[in-house]
């Protein structure tokens, strides 16, 4: 089942502690086709923190946008920490933003192997920090259908910002 409450709340959360940091945030999103953006930019106000995102569906997308290296696209998959990372720091530096998300699943219902099988998401995060770049990434394996492994993306994305990046 989708909460779109949840998302709701999150989003909002996300946008408070942006604005309290005065940073902002980027998006860079593969199977979640532009969800995680939809979400924040449905709250009023959201220009402050959030200036652009990135829908970088297709591997070439994901090269011509923000500079994913097509070496990597091949060796890993678009599914892989190595993209997600990429991705993530592609994104935050060519929006020029201080934080990164980027995801890319299997969200189903078909296209899963046994390596990567249907529901498996991988997410990078990308933070400006004194010291310089920090990219991390995270993966979970998700169930039920395509809406339902993509609605829980976009929750883990924004729970993961909140407690991996600005809380931290």
């Amino acid at each position: 089942m989708i909460n779109n409450d949840e998302m709701t709340h999150l989003s909002i959360e996300v946008g408070q502690a942006l604005l309290k940091r005065k940073k902002t945030l980027t998006t860079a999103e593969s199977c979640t086709g532009g969800w995680i953006a939809k979400v924040i930019t449905d709250i009023a106000g959201s220009s402050d923190y959030y200036h652009r995102g990135f829908v970088t569906y297709s591997n070439q997308a994901k090269h011509d946008m923000i500079g994913v290296d097509e070496q990597t696209l091949s060796d890993f998959g678009a599914v892989s920490e190595q993209v997600v990372c990429e991705m993530a720091k592609g994104a935050l530096l060519t929006a020029n933003a201080d934080y990164a998300v980027s995801v890319s699943g299997i969200a189903g219902p078909g296209g899963g192997s046994e390596e990567k099988p249907v529901g498996l998401v991988w997410f990078g995060f990308a933070i400006k920090t004194p010291e310089g770049l920090r990219v991390v990434a995270k993966h979970c394996i998700f169930s039920g259908s395509r809406e339902e492994v993509r609605a829980q993306s976009v929750i883990f994305s924004l729970k993961s910002i909140l407690k991996e990046i600005i809380n931290n």
